[in-house]
């Protein structure tokens, strides 16, 4: 059963809303169409390890339904763990379905005054059914989906630690922006990329330059 309170994620800010076109609708990994190179050889979507999601610290209301949830309401949580339901885009769904238990995701902050990454947590439980698209008293709530064909997934995260020291939005943009000037292992990162999603892949040269960051002064 899934905690009576519930991770919230920003889909309005966070998520572009729009099908990418490669609905898996048996729910399992989404993979790129294949598509033979020079060498005759298929191609497949990378598969990824380390993890950014984006849910909101600040009081915001839908349907008199405040979707608040920053790191600090996760961590309050029984077991600091939360199902992270209400995502609505077909890509970052997508996403979800890929992650494994014990992968790392970034818990970022956004739709706030300062947005930006704040800490750390697991993924503790794979994919399965968001429930809340059923849900009619949910803001969440999807009545084009139904319950032998659903389209929605989540996981369940847990909390591991904050930061030691907060990373804004506008200091990962200025090393992205070196990064694409000298090759840097931001250069291509997600945040900047597909900024819309609320759910993205890193890379682990990624996700470890990231962490790297704490240890020093802010740029």
């Amino acid at each position: 059963m899934p905690p009576k309170k519930k991770a919230r994620v920003s889909k309005r800010t966070a998520d572009s809303g729009k099908d990418d076109g490669t609905v898996s609708s048996s729910g399992g990994k989404r993979k790129a169409a294949a598509s033979a190179g020079k060498n005759g050889k298929s191609s497949e979507s990378p598969q990824y390890s380390h993890w950014l999601m984006k849910s909101e610290p600040e009081s915001r209301f839908e349907n008199g339904i405040d979707v608040k949830f920053g790191i600090e309401d996760l961590k309050a949580l029984p077991d600091q763990t939360g199902c992270w339901d209400g995502v609505r885009n077909y890509q970052a769904r997508n996403f979800m379905r890929q992650m494994k238990e014990g992968q790392l995701a970034f818990f970022y902050h956004s739709n706030c005054k300062e947005p930006g990454i704040a800490g750390v947590m697991n993924i503790v439980k794979e994919s399965y059914v968001d429930h809340t698209q059923f849900d009619k008293k949910d803001v969440h709530y999807d009545a084009t989906s139904k319950p032998d064909n659903p389209k929605w997934s989540m996981v369940d995260v847990q909390y591991q630690r904050m930061m030691k020291r907060f990373l804004p939005l506008s200091e990962l943009k200025k090393y992205h922006l070196q990064h694409r000037a000298t090759g840097g292992p931001l250069k291509d990162m997600a945040l900047f990329t597909r900024a819309r999603l609320s759910v993205q892949p890193l890379t682990a040269e990624e996700f470890d330059f990231i962490l790297s960051l704490e240890d020093k002064e802010a740029l």
